[in-house]
């Protein structure tokens, strides 16, 4: 069995459970927030009415649904394909393989947005994507899994690279996957494609979506959902293999579940107020900018090799040795300035922020918007722990250089961020009073 974080028995329940319970989890959150609008009504109905109940509940996938995943797949697959992007290799961290990526620019992201506007001329309407949700997750579910077979089947008996092969277990090949960089022909990268074409976008796409149906119920679009878009709007892969995993989880669940809070304040407007409204837009946009700046300092010294400025000084590092799949030992340097020497996996910090921001939009009357936040948390910990056994001594070394612990940092900023808009709220609430 392959090498896990968790011991052997526990990572194949766990997978086990991941592929039962995830496709019927979509559902039924669903169905909590389309059709009981996020009333907590759903496990009284599921106790009541079982499997049976389940079924009678789950969306049939209609024409309209398969019309809708085929044209906006298309679109993708063309922007992949036809617009030109800056060409970026891969770091090397299996095998000799190296592929070229085309990173996706913000121009291409702007002109994507855009296309979606064309409701304002009668061309299409977007909200027709909220209306039939339920038809397109469920399509998605089904046509996902398929995939993923597909996906399985490819790595068998037409690898695109040598990064592939199996451990023995079919489950657990079929969950991670079976090729790292699985591709048709030459050109059309096909983890590039689930991933940031459709899974991503469909995230940025999906809350302009709840926009317009917010502005079609209401002739208007309110505060909370202006800073819950804006955010979702300005929002890795690389040594995940496409399987199970990462290409249901970005088709399916980045969509279904990642804009949750969008859908709440589409049949749940809430008025911030221009004074809070502005607060957690900047502390949501100071979140994001300091995730990417964390990845931009770490690109920056590993392109220059360590010889760069971080902070406006020479980077401390340590030089650190590992070994490959193919049992290669090499040396990378792992930087411990900047972000990076404020706690082992600060970068995670700002992600799971942002995630609270562009939440907290819908207050406190509802926790399930907050599942995200919750749902992010948990994996992100999880990824720190596999990151840590993955890197072996490189971590008890990072360790001693970062003794600030990830679980301390993310305490203290989230009580401080939390007390920050509890307080906003109090006082908006005593104004309307």
């Amino acid at each position: 069995m392959a090498e896990t974080v968790h011991s052997p028995i526990v990572a194949f329940a766990s997978m086990l459970s991941l592929l039962a319970l995830c496709p019927p989890f979509v559902i039924l959150l669903w169905f909590t927030r389309m059709v009981l609008l996020f009333r907590l009504q759903t496990f009284g109905f599921l106790w009541e009415n079982g499997v049976k109940g389940l079924i009678n509940i789950w969306p049939r996938p209609t024409a309209i649904a398969w019309k809708i995943i085929f044209c906006y797949g298309a679109f993708e697959a063309a922007l992949q394909l036809l617009l030109p992007g800056k060409r970026v290799e891969t770091d090397q961290f299996t095998r000799s393989d190296r592929w070229l990526y085309l990173s996706i620019i913000f121009m291409l992201y702007v002109y994507e947005l855009s296309c979606i506007l064309l409701f304002r001329f009668g061309i299409f309407n977007p909200a027709i994507v909220y209306d039939h949700l339920g038809a397109i997750f469920s399509a998605l579910i089904f046509g996902c899994f398929i995939f993923c077979v597909l996906l399985y089947v490819k790595g068998h008996v037409a690898p695109s690279s040598s990064d592939s092969g199996s451990c023995g277990n079919l489950i657990i090949a079929f969950y991670w996957g079976m090729e790292l960089y699985p591709r048709i022909s030459k050109n059309f990268d096909i983890k590039i494609f689930t991933n940031c074409r459709f899974g991503m976008m469909s995230w940025a796409v999906l809350a302009i979506t709840y926009c317009i149906k917010q502005y079609e119920i209401n002739g208007r679009v309110s505060d909370s959902m202006l800073v819950n878009t804006i955010l979702m709007l300005v929002m890795d892969i690389a040594h995940d293999r496409a399987g199970f995993y990462i290409c249901w989880g970005c088709l399916v669940w980045v969509p279904s579940i990642y804009t949750s809070p969008g859908m709440y304040l589409v049949n749940h407007p809430v008025p911030l107020g221009t004074q809070l409204a502005i607060y957690i837009l900047v502390a949501g946009i100071l979140c994001i900018y300091i995730n990417y700046d964390c990845d931009r300092q770490r690109q920056e010294f590993r392109r220059t090799n360590g010889k760069c400025s971080v902070w406006g000084k020479a980077p401390s590092k340590i030089v650190a040795t590992y070994k490959t799949t193919a049992s290669e030992t090499k040396t990378s340097l792992l930087l411990t300035s900047g972000w990076w020497g404020l706690a082992r996996h600060f970068h995670y910090v700002p992600e799971i922020l942002s995630s609270f921001f562009w939440t907290v939009p819908a207050l406190f009357s509802n926790f399930l918007p907050y599942f995200c936040v919750i749902y992010l948390t948990i994996l992100l910990f999880d990824r720190a722990k596999r990151d840590d056994q993955s890197m072996g001594n490189i971590g008890s070394c990072t360790a001693k250089k970062c003794d600030t612990g990830l679980f301390l940092v993310v305490s203290v900023v989230f009580s401080v961020f939390v007390s920050f808009i509890m307080t906003g709220t109090s006082e908006r609430l005593k104004t309307t009073s």
